[in-house]
């Protein structure tokens, strides 16, 4: 078949064979490794989330075929070395699913969705405690939480998976206390004048009380933040585009001046939201 032939994921497949290939591909494909095409895997998945976000769909079926790609060229390598390929790939996660989903390809019935929660959660710890003693790897609650995940979404999976065997608060106030405490201590720290690497410790700690307090109230801390970017960029464009209405670079500002616009920018959005949503 020839590459322009075929559709969907044969002709990918075809494709990336090619561009491997070790006598007629692309030199630059055939030099990469896992470790050096992980970075844009990641890369891919965020850009699949961004056109999410900004619910951009022609985008996202572009972002999806990026992030197909990904997988596609690490199946393909792991073919090269004869560990698996894309077809156990996609067989592994179907059978995986139709395990973790009795009630749907078994006769399991579920009351809800929390109770699919925790049935699934349940079948997950199975899953890698028999992978831990098949490989005599790690058995802890902690294991296997990638440590390349961005912190804030790590702080929380390490925080439930801790709350599964009872390590945690019963409620949302005594983490807001425990909130109060690492600002206090990271606020010693700076009266101290302790060196950055303490600083940074005491800074951690506030942070993953935050995604505690986040959890607690069954917020996602990724999602929170992400909103508190967009509304602090969309904030500051205006007050870019007000300092060009006077003819000024937004540089020259003082700091009163750019408060005074940064009031203003609040405003005008207040006034700009559907009334709920003031």
């Amino acid at each position: 078949m020839a590459d322009g032939d075929g559709r969907g994921i044969d002709r990918l497949l075809s494709v990336m064979r090619r561009l491997r290939d070790p006598r007629t591909g692309c030199p630059w494909d055939i030099e990469q490794s896992f470790a050096t095409i992980a970075p844009y895997t990641i890369e891919e998945a965020y850009e699949v989330a961004d056109a999410i976000e900004r619910a951009d769909w022609a985008d996202l079926e572009g972002e999806l075929g990026d992030l197909l790609l990904q997988v596609v060229y690490h199946a393909q390598m792991a073919d090269e070395r004869g560990w698996f390929d894309f077809d156990a790939v996609a067989r592994a996660i179907a059978d995986k699913m139709i395990a973790r989903h009795p009630h749907v390809f078994g006769s399991d019935e579920v009351a809800d969705s929390a109770a699919l929660m925790g049935i699934w959660e349940e079948r997950k710890a199975r899953e890698r405690a028999a992978k831990a003693q098949a490989r005599g790897a790690d058995a802890s609650v902690l294991a296997d939480v990638p440590v390349a995940l961005p912190a804030l979404t790590r702080a929380l999976k390490l925080q439930k998976r801790a709350a599964r065997v009872g390590f945690d608060w019963g409620e949302a106030a005594p983490v807001l206390s425990k909130l109060r405490e690492e600002l206090d201590e990271l606020e010693t720290a700076l009266a101290e004048a302790v060196s950055k690497d303490e600083l940074a410790l005491e800074l951690g700690d506030l942070l993953f009380s935050v995604v505690n307090l986040a959890r607690h109230l069954q917020l996602d801390p990724e999602a929170a933040l992400r909103a508190t970017n967009a509304k602090f960029e969309r904030r500051f464009r205006r007050i870019e585009a007000a300092a060009a209405r006077q003819g000024r670079p937004v540089g020259s500002l003082t700091l009163d001046e750019l408060e005074a616009l940064w009031q203003q920018a609040k405003a005008e959005e207040r006034r700009a939201a559907p009334a709920d949503d003031r």
